[in-house]
């Protein structure tokens, strides 16, 4: 702990030194090459194995330093590293670093409206979400809980909808459920423990060998491209979809409030910009490397599977109680899911005439 704290004051004073220089700099109207230099630390939550979704902090930090000359620079730490993968928040809030990339819902038992940081169940797609955040107050109303913990986040990714996980042996009917124990996070997995699933929320380093060893009898990560690294496919057989629990799930970047109202407007201006250049080109890659990973899955034996559909029924009930119940119980996630689930039901009604319509005619059946 005083080795901790030793890093954490020699690193953090030494930016917030730099960083009250660089503001006078700007005050001053001097140009982008007098500006200070500053070192961040960022913590992410994935393994450097996966190249894509850890690659959305890499995004990050290139650019910040592109668009500054060099002059910001950001080191990123793998899961662990610094911080155990399911503690970046606490990190960032602390001061330990003053950045990470995770995923909000990790963090629901803090506050349970996050969950709509990353994604809720059969709620927004990809691009649905970035419209909610970007355009229609999503990302304000996000900010307004992580300031409570001290912190500001932006969305830097998004993995598409993701599949519905590795079984050992096959899911039919709810009965095939009980006592099942799967890892699964996020509000997703409150409602697989109320369809009677063994919940376990494990970071991706550890879901192969939990899987792989029986600790576990099934496992959701991301997607083909993801999983197949991880090598859940020689774990368990059985692969299903859809992912109805994260049907666009966005990554985020925590920023250490202090430190972020400490930067000049330059470089929150270039980190902002990363942010959003790292949520795009991260789905753009799922999208493109996805397809081709499924199809190399399928050919090496893999058996795909879709939920059935009692099980989606009872999933999708089982997550509008487990809403509203929240929504009545908490009065910062009411105010999140009212204005939610309004532009969810005008999106969807929209994109049904301009998206569904087209995919629904041009669209091959899922091959079994």
């Amino acid at each position: 702990m005083k080795r901790r704290n030793l890093l954490r004051h020699a690193v953090l004073g030494g930016a917030t030194t730099a960083i009250a220089a660089c503001s006078q700099a700007a005050t001053n109207g001097t140009n982008s090459n007098s500006l200070p230099r500053v070192n961040w630390m960022m913590a992410a939550s994935w393994p450097t194995s996966l190249d894509t979704i850890y690659g959305g902090a890499q995004t990050i930090a290139d650019r910040v330093s592109a668009m500054t000359n060099g002059r910001f620079t950001i080191e990123i730490y793998a899961a662990g590293e610094l911080v155990p993968a399911l503690q970046v928040l606490d990190a960032v809030q602390d001061g330990t670093i003053q950045c990470g990339h995770t995923a909000s819902y990790y963090y629901i038992g803090k506050n349970p409206a996050l969950g709509f940081a990353t994604a809720m169940p059969f709620g927004l797609n990809a691009q649905q979400h970035n419209a909610w955040m970007y355009q229609a107050g999503g990302l304000e109303l996000i900010h307004k809980i992580y300031a409570q913990f001290g912190i500001i986040s932006f969305p830097a990714g998004n993995t598409g909808t993701q599949m519905g996980g590795w079984f050992k042996r096959e899911i039919k009917t709810l009965a095939d459920l009980q006592g099942l124990k799967m890892r699964i996070p996020g509000l997703g997995g409150e409602v697989m423990s109320r369809l009677g699933v063994n919940v376990q929320v494990l970071p991706g380093s550890e879901v192969f060998l939990a899987l792989d060893r029986g600790a576990i009898d099934a496992a959701e990560w991301v997607g083909p491209y993801d999983d197949q690294k991880l090598g859940l496919n020689t774990a368990a057989p059985f692969y299903y979809y859809p992912g109805w629990w994260e049907p666009g799930a966005t990554l985020d970047v925590l920023v250490n409030l202090n430190e972020w109202n400490n930067l000049p407007p330059e470089y929150q201006a270039a980190f902002k910009t990363a942010t959003i250049e790292s949520n795009m080109m991260m789905l753009a890659r799922y999208d493109a490397l996805n397809s081709k990973a499924l199809k190399e899955l399928v050919a090496s034996g893999t058996q795909l599977r879709a939920y059935s559909p009692e099980i989606l029924d009872a999933a999708k009930k089982a997550s509008q109680e487990l809403l509203e119940e929240n929504a009545s119980q908490d009065a910062t996630f009411k105010e999140v899911y009212d204005q939610w689930s309004a532009f969810r039901d005008e999106v969807r009604a929209w994109n049904a005439v301009n998206e569904l319509s087209f995919a629904s005619y041009v669209t091959p059946p899922v091959a079994s």
